[in-house]
């Protein structure tokens, strides 16, 4: 017996974006159960539908400033569990750590112009609907570009470590992106959190907050 495909929601403005999204999400095997055009239109679907997942845009009517994330922490309000990806053309830090702040996981921030691939779209849907953490590495690389102390007692190899946790990988997939022995990852993710006073909680998501909330200091 196969599990059940997740469930998601999607809400973007544009018609051709929207109905595009719907069309890759149902080919990557996930269930789309409702499409809309605005926050509101969602907001009031949400119980009823009960996604696993809500894809949302940030910038939607009226205003077009932050709608798509005052939707998602209504959202889970409603739905505490409900994963959250929010697709935007723009990095919107502030935006993204309101809801990174809220200390849970199952959070996404991704670029629509990077994501490479319909696989990788997947993988991120479904790190995020099992509580993970996804963010775009160009969100990642704004937030480090911020600090330059201590920050620059970092060698340039715990950068590249740095930057892939702040993206949610574990040690095992920073290894492999990096092509180094998880043994030296390891020793360097020790080192990033002696220099950076942090503590290693040994959780993936809550290993990234801690990071993020140190870099934005």
């Amino acid at each position: 017996m196969t599990d059940s495909p997740l469930r998601v929601l999607v809400a973007d403005d544009s018609v051709l974006l929207r109905e595009g999204l719907v069309r890759v999400l149902i080919e990557a095997g996930l269930e789309v159960c409702g499409s809309f055009g605005d926050a509101e239109a969602l907001l009031d679907r949400l119980a009823e539908l009960a996604p696993d997942l809500i894809v949302l845009d940030v910038r939607m009517p009226p205003s077009f400033r932050d709608e798509g994330v005052r939707a998602a922490i209504r959202a889970r309000a409603v739905l505490p569990n409900v994963g959250i990806l929010l697709l935007s053309q723009y990095v919107e830090i502030a935006y993204a750590q309101e809801l990174l702040s809220s200390g849970t996981g199952g959070i996404g921030y991704l670029l629509k112009d990077r994501v490479a691939s319909l696989t990788e779209l997947k993988q991120a849907i479904e790190r995020i609907a099992s509580g993970g953490t996804v963010l775009d590495p160009e969100v990642v690389a704004q937030l480090v570009g911020r600090r330059n102390d201590p920050l620059g007692s970092l060698t340039r190899r715990e950068r590249e470590v740095l930057t892939q946790m702040a993206e949610g990988r574990t040690n095992t997939a920073i290894a492999s992106a990096l092509v180094i022995g998880t043994g030296a990852v390891e020793k360097n993710v020790t080192s990033i959190f002696q220099k950076l006073g942090l503590d290693d909680s040994g959780n993936d998501h809550r290993r990234v907050l801690a990071v993020l909330a140190w870099l934005q200091r």
